[in-house]
């Protein structure tokens, strides 16, 4: 896992079912090119003119912070997924891009089996452990 795999929205592509399945696997947004993946590559927070300035990596530091499709977007994760794009922005912003991703590290890794756990599923991929919720972590 690396601060390459944080996309400007604050979502943590190495923890993407695109990015952790074998088949077609999905190499990150900020890894993407011109031919990427449909829904990544056709993505309104990704191709955003704020990012084609080249001031900030991140969504967080755009006059428009939270716009609305990033609302909506993190709305979705946190109700279907328990992880927020909004507080992974804000994590960034305080603890910095090296730490937040160490910090993904630990809390993306099972417990049981040492594989990266993803985001999309209700248990491992690998060993078919059961995800931990953000109140299970200590």
């Amino acid at each position: 896992m690396d601060s390459n795999l944080i996309a400007p929205c604050g979502m943590n592509c190495g923890v993407c079912l695109g990015y952790l399945r074998e088949k077609n696997k999905c190499p990150g947004c900020r890894n993407l090119g011109l031919n990427g993946f449909g829904y990544c590559r056709k993505c309104i927070i990704r191709n955003c003119d704020f990012f084609k300035t080249g001031k900030s990596k991140f969504c967080n530091k755009c006059d428009k912070y939270p716009c609305k499709r990033l609302r909506e977007l993190d709305k979705r994760y946190k109700l279907k997924y328990n992880m927020s794009m909004l507080e992974n922005l804000k994590n960034i912003d305080n603890l910095g891009i090296k730490k937040f991703v160490s910090n993904e590290k630990l809390k993306w890794t099972c417990s049981n089996c040492g594989n990266t756990i993803c985001v999309h599923r209700k248990s491992c991929l690998f060993c078919n452990a059961e995800r931990k919720t953000e109140n299970e972590i200590v």
